[in-house]
């Protein structure tokens, strides 16, 4: 059984690997084809497996929820978004609202939904897709001006706790037939955010220094480490109160922006972990839809998919950013950035825990709606930054190589003496201005090429490389400490 098991999932995995590879070559987004790979194997497909167990889908979402967020925050520049906080967290919040209630004005009389349901099924689909998101803008490598792309991936990686909490209401509200007061649900939601938010602060504030402490005999276990750490942040974000999507996405941001042992190691290790967590979510959900359902939803799910790009998130996203400093055709632009992915999907699987009638239904539909809307939004990505003009080019300037700073004596020396409070210090702990470069270390005749995690000895002679002479001698107190 467990060899049958590894020999499909293998061929599966490899299967939407070399797919992507044409995929892309042709426009297609890869998490087009990781779908349709799970569908093509699923009960109706090709190889005919079963998968029904919806409560399994779930739980795989949400562990590979975890790890895409928080590669998205590893990938995330802090200063890059700073300019554009207030924006995306507008849009994180009161657009994923707008977004969900002009959705389910369409789907209460198109589905024949109640009120509830209607809202229900809104609130599952209102955000944006953090996976497809960064997948497609950093599979395609487009340059975006005015700060875009940072709100986006500030948007997407912010917005699914919005999504979450609204879902999860919306089904207490079903289950119990009692609506909150409004205060009530204000408050829970403060809290959510606020807790969430606080936690990612702390734990991503505190693995760097730790790394740079702990000072492991192997790298691998650094890895390791970060893993464990992620998970026990998302389950005691829960515990307390808090978002743990969101907490890991903070997180991340955190990390990225301190300097720590391994550093670039951990984050090229969770950038392939989110890639393997998206063919993993996108294949057990294409298995879990049943092809031969499709049809009956195809034509409500098409009205909605296109109510969506063109009614429902522009609202948003012009209400939302009524007051930004945005033009026309970049909120444009942002709206039409507006992918659904994996979460709604997931999502779409919480009303057959509460065993509502009409889950068979949403769940079709809302499968159908993202499938459409990855394809459409997706391969039309770059057209679109061109036609609204936000697509900058990226312009390579000859530069004489007699004008460069590093050759007009910016490069230095200097011994470690042994009285000198970096000796037993690796460099990543010493926080160095990101202008001030050792380049290299010769160590008893050896020449070493620094990393992060390079424990200075003494007697250590370091090539140093300094534009600023003052900021060289402000810095080079801490060597002489």
């Amino acid at each position: 059984m467990l060899e049958t098991f590894l020999l499909f999932f293998s061929i599966l995995l490899i299967a939407c690997i070399v797919s992507s590879k044409v995929s892309d070559r042709f426009g297609v987004p890869s998490l087009v084809v990781f779908l349709a790979v799970g569908m093509l194997a699923g009960s109706d497909g090709l190889l005919g497996l079963a998968f029904d167990n919806r409560q399994i889908a779930q739980d795989v979402g949400t562990i590979a929820l975890i790890f895409i967020l928080y590669a998205g925050g590893l990938d995330t520049n802090l200063k890059s978004i700073r300019p554009v906080m207030v924006n995306g967290i507008i849009l994180a919040t009161l657009g994923v609202v707008l977004t969900a209630g002009m959705i389910a004005v369409l789907v209460k009389y198109l589905l024949g939904l109640d009120w509830l349901e209607a809202l229900l099924f809104g609130s599952i689909i209102s955000s944006t897709d953090a996976a497809a998101v960064f997948a497609i803008l950093g599979a395609k490598e487009i340059s975006l001006r005015n700060n875009i792309r940072p709100l986006l991936e500030l948007e997407s990686g912010s917005n699914d706790p919005m999504a979450i909490f609204l879902t999860v209401t919306m089904l207490q509200i079903i289950s119990i037939a009692t609506i909150p007061s409004v205060p009530d649900i204000a408050l829970t939601l403060v809290k959510q955010f606020l807790l969430g938010g606080l936690m990612g602060y702390v734990f991503g504030v505190a693995l760097p220094g730790l790394f740079n402490r702990l000072r492991l005999e192997y790298w691998g276990l650094y890895p390791v480490f970060s893993m464990a750490w992620v998970m026990l942040l998302y389950v005691l974000a829960g515990k307390v109160g808090g978002n743990g999507f969101l907490a890991v996405y903070i997180a991340g941001m955190f990390i990225n922006k301190k300097e720590f042992a391994h550093k670039k190691n951990l984050i090229g290790f969770h950038d392939g972990i989110a890639w393997t967590m998206q063919i993993v979510i996108f294949l057990t959900l294409g298995l879990l839809v049943n092809p031969s359902q499709l049809p009956a939803v195809a034509l409500a799910g098409t009205v909605i998919a296109f109510w969506i790009m063109f009614i429902a998130r522009p609202m948003g996203v012009f209400l939302s950013l009524l007051l930004s400093r945005y033009n026309v055709k970049e909120k444009i632009f942002i709206s039409w950035v507006g992918l659904r992915g994996v979460v709604p999907i997931v999502l779409a699987t919480y009303p057959f825990g509460a065993n509502l009638p009409n889950s068979e239904l949403i769940f079709n539909t809302i499968f159908f709606v993202v499938f459409v809307s990855i394809i459409i939004q997706g391969m039309t990505l770059e057209k679109a930054a061109q036609k609204c003009g936000v697509k900058e080019e990226v312009v390579v300037e000859e530069v004489e190589m007699s004008n460069l700073p590093i050759f007009y004596h910016t490069l230095r020396q200097h011994t470690i003496r042994f009285d000198s409070e970096v000796v037993g210090k690796n460099l990543a702990e010493l926080e160095l201005p990101s202008d001030f470069l050792v380049l290299l270390i010769k160590r008893k005749g050896e020449y070493i090429k620094p990393t992060g995690s390079s424990v200075f000895e003494e007697g250590d002679l370091l090539l140093i490389q300094c534009e600023d002479e003052n900021k060289y001698n402000e810095t080079l107190k801490t060597f002489t400490a």
